[in-house]
C-alpha cells in the first residue's frame, strides 16, 4: 500500500515538474541566431554614417559589442541615468515580422552600464511563456513600461503596460480605453501628466504626425497637434528629454530618416533643428544630454542590419 502511494506520489511530481519545464521561457542566446550570410557591418566600413549637424555633440559612434551585433538592435530607450538601456532586437532585419514572431530572441532585452563596459544583454519577458508576442518600442518611467505589441487574442499592433517588481517585469495589462479608442495611439512618450505619440489620425498635416494629450482622471483629453514640429511628411517617434525642454523626433531628411530637436520656450514648442542626418532615428536621451538613437545599415537599397549609436553631448566650457 506504501509502495503504491509512492508510485502515484513520484508520478505525480513528474508530471508536475514536466509541467513546469513547458512553461518556461527558452534560453536563446541572440548569436546562435544571427545569419551567416551577414558580416558584422563596422562605423569604419559604412557607406553611408550618420552626419552630425550639430556642434554640441561628438561624433555618433556605435555601442560596442555585446549591445551591436550582426543582427537588428533598433528601437533604444536609455533611462535617465544613463546607465540601462532598453532596445529591440531581431536576429535577421530581412525576416518577415510573422516569422520573426516564432523564434524566442526577437523581442525587448536590456543592457546595464558597469565599469567594464555594457553587460551582455538579457529577454525581457512580456508575455506568459509558451504563448506568443513581438514586442517592441519600450518606454519606461520607474517601475513601468509601455510598449507596443502583437500577440495572441488580439489583432494587429497595440499598446501594453507591464509593471517592475522584485527586478522582474510582469503583470502586462492591454491599455484599451482612449489611447486604443479615439487618440490612436502610436509609439510615444509620457512626460508628467502629457502623453506624446506619433498617429495618422485625421486633422493631421500628413502622414505621421506628433501629438499631444493630457491625463485626465482615468482617461485623457481631446489630442492637440503639435504644428510647430509637423510637416506633411513623416514627423514620429517622440522623445522628451528629462527635463522637458526638448522634443526630439524622426523625420524623413534628404531621402532617409534624421533626427531633429525642438525647443521650448515660453510653453511652446519651436521651429525643430536638424541634429543628426542619413538613417538615424528614434532618439532618446539620459539625463547628461547624451543622444543615442539607431542607425541603419542599407546597400543597394536593402537593409542590412542596425545598431544602436550614441553622440555624446559636449562639456560646456
Amino acid at each position: 500500500m506504501k509502495i503504491k502511494y509512492f508510485i502515484v506520489f513520484l508520478v505525480c511530481i513528474l508530471l508536475c515538474s514536466a509541467c513546469s519545464k513547458a512553461e518556461e521561457y527558452p534560453i536563446v542566446s541572440r548569436e546562435s541566431t544571427l545569419p551567416a550570410d551577414i558580416t558584422k557591418r563596422t562605423a569604419d566600413s559604412d557607406m553611408t554614417p550618420p552626419i552630425m549637424h550639430s556642434n554640441e555633440f561628438e561624433t555618433p559612434i556605435p555601442l560596442p559589442y555585446p549591445v551591436n551585433t550582426s543582427g537588428g538592435e533598433d528601437s533604444p530607450f536609455i533611462l535617465p541615468d544613463g546607465n540601462t538601456l532598453y532596445f529591440f532586437f531581431t536576429p535577421d532585419v530581412r525576416i518577415p515580422h510573422n516569422e520573426q514572431l516564432t523564434d524566442d530572441v526577437t523581442g525587448i532585452w536590456v543592457t546595464c552600464k558597469s565599469a567594464d563596459g555594457w553587460t551582455e544583454p538579457e529577454r525581457v519577458w512580456l508575455q506568459d511563456a509558451g504563448k506568443l508576442a513581438l514586442d517592441g518600442a519600450p518606454f519606461v518611467a520607474g517601475n513601468e513600461m509601455w510598449f507596443a505589441s502583437a500577440r495572441e487574442g488580439y489583432n494587429g499592433m497595440n499598446i501594453f503596460t507591464a509593471k517592475k517588481k522584485d527586478g522582474v517585469w510582469s503583470d502586462w495589462q492591454y491599455v484599451g480605453g482612449d489611447i486604443a479608442g479615439r487618440l490612436n495611439v502610436g509609439e510615444l512618450h509620457i512626460y508628467e501628466d502629457e502623453l506624446y505619440y506619433h498617429s495618422d489620425r485625421e486633422g493631421g498635416m500628413g502622414n505621421y504626425d506628433i501629438w499631444m494629450a493630457k491625463k485626465e482622471g482615468d482617461g485623457w483629453s481631446e489630442a492637440k497637434n503639435i504644428a510647430a514640429v509637423n510637416t506633411p511628411e513623416m514627423d514620429g517617434f517622440p522623445f522628451i528629454s528629462p527635463d522637458g525642454g526638448e522634443l526630439w523626433f524622426t523625420r524623413v531628411y534628404q531621402g532617409s530618416p534624421a533626427i531633429y530637436r525642438s525647443i521650448k520656450l515660453d510653453g511652446e514648442w519651436q521651429t525643430p533643428e536638424l541634429i543628426v542626418s542619413q538613417f538615424a532615428g528614434e532618439p532618446t536621451l539620459d539625463a547628461q544630454g547624451n543622444l543615442y538613437f539607431v542607425h541603419h545599415f542599407y546597400e543597394n537599397g536593402v537593409m542590412i542590419e542596425a545598431d544602436i549609436y550614441v553622440a555624446y553631448k559636449k562639456p560646456i566650457n
